[in-house]
């Protein structure tokens, strides 16, 4: 054959690759329904400039009379990436027509695989036909067909079309994946880029379970598309059965919004929209819903449910970034009651706390800026919204966190401001077991706090671990709040400071000192590590006279033992001289054991001690340092390589040994069979808002059964009430193209805080397809 034909079949051999990755192409697109990603139409932009195209065959004739060139016997073509295979390819020049005959296999440079009995394109690769077709993913999708065609360069059609994204079975591949969706015909249109499936059947485990006379979505090349999306089940104890219907509407490339209507069989119709437009520097995300229910009586009595007929809910979440440093957001919801978006369940709107806030923050190589506004949205169903009404609102608090870029004496220099502003409406009071707890004032209060940290590192030459430690804070208060009274007209009985404004400072040296010591065996290592610090301060000035607002939430742990300021926020400062003492342990052994621990204890060696001190939430009482030497605290834990593990924390009294407060949890996990059980025990703090002794059990289980199955479970049980507060059960299935999973929720509800006592949540997933749900199934 002649140098200028071999040429001229080369570029046909190009135009035949071209046509079979153009139906390579579309052999993706049913998986359009989790794609966003966007391949190029012209395949030929794929394929590198100057790539070679390499020829394999036993033979190659040209046939003049006929105008027919023919590559016969194993033939092998690669070229820009794709590979074909074939017994036998022919180009006819009369008709413009190329073939590949036998046993076909190309593979796309993105491992794309086409298989068929033969192919057969124009030169312009713009018509053409397939026989006995099969593709293969690289996501393990596949698509048979009993023949295609390609039309007009714009319309893929296949005949008699199967989809799954199920591997076949390994014992029996001709036996029905789990599922799959069967067509009379799959067109892909490539102008208005929207693959139909007509007369489309969807079988599970080779049972027709859905007819549609067609479907109609988006291929892979387009990223968003107007329509309806996946409907959504629910079911619970007051809203009865609901089913919701998306419909989701492309605006603008920059805008788009999801309508969303749920019917309840209890309550009526509920109705949602968001609205999400993306800008340059940020996006914008706008959400409304509103129901007019029709049967309120359904809820408990005396609730906000019950009381509310129309309800609705607005809320508004946003982020911009001002430059690489520097993000400003908000995210606000305003809503008609209490309760309505935790009694929908409205998307992230759940919690029984919504914080609203404004935020800018900025963030550097050696410092940091936060400024954030709060206002805070408890969601109960008491009627008279009296623990949102509580609640402060914080305008604003700002932070702000510096580290110097030069070493001073040569240690680091830090330094920490804090800004708080707040207000309340209502005085946030309760009494327990006859100590009162003010847990807010009404009115307004300021603080300003500015604190310098140094700190230096060193090493001796045997190992010994010395950091001394200087700081120096000053705090400035602005006061405009009413003098602590109970409900009963009984002023507070602790040296409350009625003041308008007031100051104080801290001053404090301090010393740490580590000693690690490595010892090996020759099947195991361990580290044994003494700790001791000691720190020198003034007492706290105003200890217990000033409102405490950030610093109420107060557990002393083995966590908490060497932090140089224990307390949680900024309002209480610790003072006095204080030595903590302790060892932490590491070790590890050959045999797969794991072990670790710390243990310790920590004294008031001088001056007053801040947690025995008075104080308006009573933070630090029979916390364990409220004695000058504080209750012995530590945490351990043991992994085997059995699969069972064992971690526990305490704190155990300085006297007799009491258990005060712990957890203990044991594990246990193989392949068919994973279970945890936790104990934990709160030792009654009267003063500080516990009544009782607390203690609980909960657990959670998983075994799996029949290769995909598995059954879940758990309880929660207050043994103090002999009541179980929560159960669950659940059954899922899961394989490599399908998730199933179904749940019951029972939660015990004794203030009657939620609009329903048991839920069942379930979700049916088809990999690539999408989500089936009912209510929620995070309960696994």
């Amino acid at each position: 054959m002649a140098a200028g034909d071999r040429k001229y079949f080369s570029k046909q051999l190009v135009a035949l690759l071209v046509g079979a990755a153009s139906c390579s192409y579309f052999g993706s697109a049913p998986a359009s329904y989790g794609q966003a990603s966007a391949p190029e139409q012209n395949i030929e932009k794929k394929i590198p400039e100057g790539a070679k195209l390499l020829l394999s065959a036993n033979e190659l004739v040209y046939n003049r009379d006929a105008d027919l060139v023919s590559a016969v016997g194993g033939v092998q073509i690669n070229y820009g990436g794709y590979k074909m295979v074939a017994q036998k390819v022919e180009y006819n020049q009369k008709t413009g027509r190329m073939m590949a005959l036998g046993n076909v296999e190309m593979v796309s440079p993105d491992g794309n695989r086409i298989y068929a009995d033969n192919l057969d394109v124009t030169d312009n690769f713009s018509d053409g036909f397939l026989n006995s077709l099969r593709i293969e993913t690289t996501d393990n999708t596949r698509i048979v067909a009993e023949s295609g065609e390609r039309v007009g360069g714009t319309k893929m059609i296949l005949n008699k079309g199967v989809y799954t994204a199920c591997l076949p079975c390994a014992e029996d591949p001709k036996r029905a994946p789990f599922w799959q969706v069967k067509a009379k015909r799959v067109i892909q249109n490539g102008v208005t880029h929207t693959i139909r499936l007509e007369s489309a059947r969807f079988e599970l485990l080779g049972y027709p379970i859905a007819f549609l006379p067609f479907i109609e979505v988006p291929d892979n090349t387009v990223k968003r598309k107007s329509g309806f999306l996946f409907p959504t089940m629910s079911l619970s104890q007051n809203l009865g059965f609901g089913l919701s219907i998306p419909y989701y509407y492309v605006i603008s490339p920059s805008m788009d919004a999801t309508v969303t209507t749920t019917g309840y069989t209890a309550q009526g119709f509920l109705v949602e929209g968001e609205f999400r437009q993306r800008f340059e520097n940020g996006t914008h995300i706008l959400r409304v819903a509103g129901i007019d229910q029709a049967k309120p009586d359904n809820f408990s009595s005396g609730t906000s449910d019950a009381e509310a007929s129309r309800r609705g809910m607005v809320a508004s979440k946003a982020e911009f970034r001002i430059n690489p440093r520097w993000t400003f957001g908000w995210d606000v919801m305003v809503q008609s009651d209490n309760n309505f978006s935790k009694t929908y369940k409205l998307r992230d709107l759940t919690g029984t706390d919504h914080t609203n806030q404004i935020y800018l923050t900025g963030l550097g190589k050696r410092n940091y800026f936060d400024m954030r506004a709060f206002y805070f949205d408890v969601q109960d169903a008491d009627r008279t919204n009296t623990a949102e009404k509580q609640q402060a609102i914080v305008y604003p608090s700002l932070d702000y966190h510096y580290v110097a870029p030069q070493p001073l004496a040569g240690g680091e220099l830090s330094a920490d401001v804090n800004l708080t502003n707040i207000s309340r409406t209502h005085d946030d009071f309760y009494t327990v077991d006859g100590f009162d707890r003010f847990r807010g004032l009404k009115g307004q209060t300021s603080r300003l706090t500015g604190e310098l940290e140094w700190k230096r590192t060193y090493v001796t030459p045997t190992g010994l671990v010395i950091t001394p430690l200087l700081a120096a804070r000053g705090d400035a208060f602005a006061l405009n709040m009413d003098s602590p009274v109970n409900a009963n007209g009984v002023p507070y009985a602790g040296n409350y400071l009625d003041d308008n404004s007031a100051t104080r400072s801290m001053f404090t040296a301090g010393l740490e000192m580590r000693y690690p010591i490595l010892m090996t065996t020759d099947n195991s290592t361990h580290i044994l590590e003494p700790i001791a610090q000691i720190y020198a301060r003034p007492d706290e000035q105003l200890a217990g006279r000033l409102p405490n607002e950030d610093a109420q939430s107060f557990v002393f742990d083995a966590t908490s033992l060497f932090d140089r300021d224990k307390f949680s926020g900024y309002d209480r400062v610790e003072g006095g001289t204080r030595a903590n003492v302790g060892v932490q342990y590491t070790g590890t052994f050959d045999s797969g054991y794991k072990l670790h621990g710390i243990f310790g204890q920590s004294y008031q060696i001088a001056g007053q001690n801040s947690f025995a001190t008075d104080d308006l939430v009573n933070v630090g009482a029979d916390s364990g340092l409220e004695t000058t030497r504080s209750d012995y605290v530590g945490l351990g834990g043991v992994e085997t390589p059995y699969g069972v593990s064992v971690t526990a924390s305490y704190r155990l009294d300085e006297k007799d040994f009491e258990f005060r407060r712990g957890d203990l949890t044991t594990a246990y996990q193989n392949d068919t069979f994973q279970t945890q059980v936790t104990y934990t025990h709160l030792s009654a703090q009267p003063a500080y808002g516990f009544a009782e002794d607390n203690d609980e059990i909960q657990t959670n289980s998983k075994i799996k059964f029949k290769d995909y199955w598995s059954i879940f479970g758990g309880i929660a049980w207050d043994l103090n009430n002999d009541v179980l507060s929560r159960r669950t059960l659940g059954l899922t299935y899961e394989d490599e193209c399908t998730i199933f999973t179904i749940a019951y929720t029972d939660t015990r509800d004794s203030d009657d805080e939620t609009a329903s006592d048991w839920t069942i949540g379930a979700r049916l997933t088809f990999r690539t397809l999408g989500d089936i749900k009912i209510g929620t199934d995070t309960v696994q």
